[in-house]
């Protein structure tokens, strides 16, 4: 049984999207999942009811950023702009994954997003002699890498070990203060940056990390196991489900 998991269009530009999508698409399937994507200009009634098919939500990066005003904030000079529909979708999905404990995965954005709807705050531009993003004038798809370090006894932990690790880095933003039920489970050593949350309680699967596994999965190891990872926390969703809603498959 492959599971059905759930991810929105990156972006409302279609050249953005275009492009990022397959890097996602493919490491989901290459990890045993069927994904399923969500427009963005689906009505809210259609959002619904693709995820209610779903076994789990990948909320994936965008060029965006969240709007401050959700938390309370004025817009940084070098705040981009928001994507209200890529936003709404992404709430939808999220009310869905934490409503019925589905497995869910935040990569770059996609864990700011889920930050903010939980009640955290960002930092709007990371000013750090540690480089987050890709400098100006580089060209498109050059890597940016440094280190991260995981906390023992966490989620993330389980998947790629405790210490330090290499990530692959296209952020100008990140987690200031965590949202409710979320925790910090991993940090840049050299300036403290959050490279990673995870949901506090243990029966959701809840992750989302800075960095961008789908563009490494082929060559790194632990962007691999938390593809996977996500995949077999959605399977064993989709299989307690059957078990305790024996007519739900008639359901979807």
């Amino acid at each position: 049984m492959k599971p059905r998991i759930a991810i929105p269009v990156p972006n409302s530009s279609a050249e953005y999207s275009d492009r990022a999508l397959p890097n996602y698409l493919d490491s989901l399937r290459v990890a045993g999942a069927e994904p399923v994507l969500v427009r963005l200009d689906l009505a809210n009634a259609e959002v619904a009811q693709l995820a209610k098919s779903c076994d789990g939500v990948l909320l994936p990066g965008s060029p965006a950023d969240v709007d401050p005003q959700k938390y309370g904030q004025a817009p940084h000079p070098k705040t981009a702009r928001p994507d209200p529909a890529r936003d709404n979708v992404d709430e939808l999905l999220l009310q869905d994954a934490f409503n019925m404990r589905k497995p869910l995965l935040g990569i770059c954005y996609g864990t700011q997003s889920l930050n903010v709807w939980r009640g955290g705050r960002l930092v709007q531009h990371i000013e750090s002699p540690v480089r987050h993003e890709r400098p100006e004038g580089a060209p498109r798809g050059t890597s940016v890498l440094h280190t991260a370090v995981v906390e023992a006894g966490c989620k993330l932990s389980e998947v790629t070990g405790a210490g330090e690790i290499t990530v692959n880095s296209s952020h100008h933003q990140a987690v200031a203060v965590p949202g409710d039920g979320l925790r910090v489970v991993a940090r840049s050593p050299q300036d403290g940056v959050i490279e990673a949350v995870e949901g506090a309680a243990p029966d959701h699967w809840v992750l989302g990390v800075q960095w961008h596994p789908e563009r490494i999965f082929a060559q790194d190891e632990n962007a691999r196991r938390i593809f996977e990872r996500l995949v077999a926390e959605a399977r064993a969703f989709h299989q307690r489900l059957a078990r305790t809603s024996p007519d739900f498959e008639s359901l979807r």
